[in-house]
């Protein structure tokens, strides 16, 4: 015996399967012409093929799912950032910076030392904020060396571009961090350029990695001197400065250094901070 289904006429429930009702039976008139993917449950998706004819109950019903898409698609585009949880040790020892003060040179490399949350001999960073007023021109390509006193503690292997070198490259062989080249070489070196650029590896006068002296270049650079440029759009220039195991006066010599080099007047403020732990603010005088 089949089932009976009452409903009360006149009702919600009519209305709304009449509308339905209505629908499907506009999709079985259409011969060649057809309505594709009519099914209105989660995650389906409904699509009219061009020149169908439908009544405008049809039409309505087939916008509101297509509007419940569209809203559906940019939630999911809206992703919650969650807050970062720092860990109860980055805590502890962020209780010991006063990040409103501004610390003198030589109370900052201490605090560093002391915040350091690495069990390795992390670096300690030195990130200069540009007032970008004092640029000029050169606000959208601030860039230049300086060579450190006591060099970065990390070991630099320079090489200089010959046959061999380009050889290597070319063959997919790079085990060096910097490549320096005479004036001549440009020319070869422009034909791997896709493959020294996005490494940071290309030769670039503005780097001091490009002159006539290419040996001279190579020993200054392994002695300790580093190329600096500001962020592309942001007037914000990051070092590594030294070690943690560095004597505070060998940090104190790198890191004056680089504020002369930058220069000071330039400088809108600096912060400095160990590979993991919390920034400190620099009085730059």
């Amino acid at each position: 015996m089949g089932k009976i289904r009452v409903a009360t006429l006149g009702g919600g429930e009519e209305k709304e399967q009449r509308r339905r009702a209505d629908a499907r039976r506009q999709t079985k008139k259409s011969k060649k012409e057809k309505v594709e993917g009519l099914g209105l449950h989660g995650g389906e998706r409904v699509a009219v093929v061009e020149g169908t004819d439908i009544k405008p109950e049809f039409k309505k019903l087939v916008a509101e799912v297509e509007e419940g898409e569209k809203q559906e698609a940019r939630s999911d585009k809206k992703k919650t950032k969650k807050a970062k949880e720092r860990s109860r040790r980055y805590k502890e020892v962020a209780r010991l910076v006063d990040r409103t003060k501004l610390y003198p040179l030589a109370e900052a490399i201490s605090l560093v030392k002391k915040t350091s949350l690495t069990k390795f001999d992390g670096t300690v960073e030195l990130h200069v904020n540009l007032n970008p007023a004092s640029l000029g021109d050169t606000k959208g390509d601030f860039r230049g060396s300086v060579s450190l006193p006591h060099g970065t503690g990390k070991e630099v292997k320079v090489v200089i571009a010959d046959d061999a070198v380009l050889g290597a490259i070319e063959s997919g062989k790079i085990d060096f961090d910097v490549l320096v080249a005479h004036p001549s070489m440009m020319p070869r070196l422009a034909k791997l350029a896709r493959i020294l650029g996005p490494k940071g590896l290309m030769p670039n006068p503005k780097t001091g990695t490009v002159g006539e002296n290419p040996e001279r270049l190579a020993l200054s650079l392994s002695k300790g001197q580093i190329n600096f440029k500001a962020e592309p759009g942001n007037p914000i220039v990051h070092l590594g400065v030294g070690k943690i195991s560095f004597e505070d006066k060998k940090l104190m010599e790198n890191i004056e250094a680089i504020l002369s080099a930058i220069g000071r007047g330039k400088i809108a403020r600096a912060t400095l901070a160990p590979t993991m732990g919390p920034g400190v603010k620099v009085a730059i005088s």
